[in-house]
């Protein structure tokens, strides 16, 4: 089965216009499926995801309103907030019901999303899944939860690419981190909302609410030990760990993920792997 075209549209929400890649047509026996991603990125990250799952549903990864090229929201933006502009996402498509899959702060997301819909979301599929200490929270908190002030010479984006350089995967090429980081700095002083509003969202109060069927994946990324945390605060979910993939999985193993996935979503069928 060949791979579904790209497209790209937008929609109205509550807060402004929101940016969509999607792939896929609605109308098959396969649910919807949107998918999330992390902060500061856009549903950049997703394009190769989306040309595979495309091939038997519609799938959608929105860009979070203030990423991308979606508006920002008037005001700083909560994990609520996210999740209410993913629900104005479902209605201008007239999604009924779907599978979600979020990416860090996308994941937080997806549960915040299955909490206020809860009857409309059916999966969710968690790249990582971070449960911080509080010295874990301080320490994000002051690397990531605060501006990134432009400065004269630039140096602000050399520390930009260093960070996305440091944790990348390892089939990542500077080619592959260059496509994407365009969008990593397009938010300028306020690139930072969507990890300060991560960071004010925590599992252990959220996510036992959630009884839909969640596969976590955990990738050996920057947030791969704080997601091993999460298992016990499953109530219908398994933690599926792959130790040789990093950031850039989707896109350098995106057969092999909707092999294990697409069962996961469609058959309630966990990977052998998962714990």
């Amino acid at each position: 089965m060949t791979l579904a075209p790209l497209r790209r549209t937008y929609v109205q929400g509550r807060n402004g216009q929101i940016h969509l890649r999607l792939a896929g047509n609605p109308g098959g026996d396969k649910r919807p499926m949107l998918c999330f991603h992390l902060s500061p990125s856009s549903g950049v990250v997703y394009e190769n995801w989306l040309a595979e799952m495309g091939k038997d549903r519609l799938i959608v990864a929105p860009d979070t309103p203030g990423y991308g090229m979606s508006d920002f929201p008037p005001e700083q933006p909560t994990i609520g907030t996210f999740a209410e502009a993913m629900t104005d996402v479902m209605d201008a498509l007239d999604i009924k019901d779907a599978d979600i899959m979020g990416y860090h702060t996308g994941s937080k997301t997806c549960v915040e999303l299955a909490r206020q819909q809860p009857d409309r979301i059916k999966h969710l599929v968690l790249i990582s899944a971070p449960i911080y200490t509080e010295a874990d929270l301080a320490k994000q908190n002051s690397e990531m939860g605060s501006p990134d002030t432009p400065v004269e010479d630039g140096s602000h984006l050399i520390h930009s690419w260093a960070g996305l350089w440091r944790w990348r995967g390892p089939e990542q090429t500077p080619a592959d981190i260059m496509y994407a980081f365009p969008d990593h700095i397009r938010g300028g002083e306020r690139k930072h909302w969507g990890h300060a509003a991560a960071f004010s969202y925590t599992y252990p109060e959220n996510i036992p609410a959630v009884k839909q069927p969640i596969l976590v994946i955990n990738t050996n990324d920057d947030l791969v030990v704080y997601t091993r945390r999460i298992r016990e605060h499953l109530a219908n979910g398994k933690v599926i760990e792959l130790m040789d993939w990093g950031h850039g999985f989707l896109d350098y193993h995106t057969e092999e993920t909707a092999a294990f996935v697409r069962p996961f979503l469609d058959q309630d069928i966990w990977p052998d792997t998962a714990e």
